[in-house]
């Protein structure tokens, strides 16, 4: 990882930051409070900002948001700027997830993405995630339609 970058747990103060690359990197983007009941429900939520002059409060480049239940972890949320994109920072971001499912005794990582977020698709199959199914109208769309959702497995 770049030396300029720090990884930390997210806190309250992190929310708008993260709402905000949320808005700038997705078209159908989580609100501000799925981030604040995330946070609240006790997820393992995590921020990685460049360092600033205070301790952590350079831009952020990128988060993460997981939810463990027996052995399996459900990645949530994840995200890079747009600005870094293709800089390595999502496998980062991955490589991350998949030590704390590990430390966490889990078997398998699973996530949801949508079949039109092609970019997403090819770091996540690069990565190692398999396709095991698909859920039919999982996400909003537009003009109220909905879009399935690919779900994926990472066996650790």
């Amino acid at each position: 990882m770049d030396a300029s970058l720090t990884l930390r747990p997210m806190v309250v103060a992190d929310i708008d930051d993260v709402y905000a690359l949320e808005r700038s990197v997705f078209p159908h983007p989580w609100s501000r409070g799925n981030f604040v009941d995330s946070l609240s429900s006790g997820y393992d939520a995590w921020v990685l900002r460049e360092r600033g002059q205070k301790r952590d409060e350079g831009a952020l480049a990128g988060y993460f948001l997981v939810m463990y239940a027996v052995d399996e972890a459900h990645l949530l949320d994840v995200a890079v700027c747009g600005a870094r994109h293709g800089t390595g920072l999502g496998r980062f971001l991955l490589d991350r997830i998949a030590a704390r499912s590990r430390e966490k005794g889990m078997a398998s990582i699973l996530l949801e993405v949508r079949p039109s977020n092609e970019r997403a698709l090819q770091v996540y199959e690069r990565y190692g995630y398999t396709q095991i199914g698909r859920r039919k109208g999982y996400y909003p769309a537009h003009e109220g339609k909905r879009e399935d959702a690919v779900v994926m497995r990472y066996t650790l």
